[in-house]
């Protein structure tokens, strides 16, 4: 599911008072990192990250590894930190309600 700007600019708002719960650090993105994230993902939909100066990956790089590995979309890359959402399928377990974008039909 591709974010739209409005959305975008909704979890953006929602992130801002996120606690950074995922550290890259110098062992990189590895089995239990992608383990960790794919837990927080299913828990909250929207954490955020950071990269610590002793990592190899740039807040970017490792952002976009970690959306791949847990099947989620990189909604924001500031400095070191990032912020990933992955949409709840379930309506039960949903947390999130994004807004809808209204295209015009031609």
């Amino acid at each position: 599911m591709e974010l739209t700007s409005k959305q975008r600019a909704q979890l953006r708002g929602m992130a801002s008072t996120l606690d950074t719960i995922l550290h890259v650090g110098k062992d990189g993105i590895g089995d239990n990192l992608v383990k960790q994230a794919n837990d927080a993902l299913e828990a909250r939909e929207l954490i955020k990250g950071r990269v610590l100066e002793n990592s190899m990956y740039t807040a970017r790089e490792a952002a976009e590894e970690l959306a791949v590995a847990t099947r989620s979309e990189v909604v924001q890359v500031i400095g070191s930190k990032f912020v990933l959402y992955r949409y709840q399928h379930n309506k039960d377990k949903r947390k999130i309600e994004l807004v809808r974008d209204r295209k015009k039909s031609i």
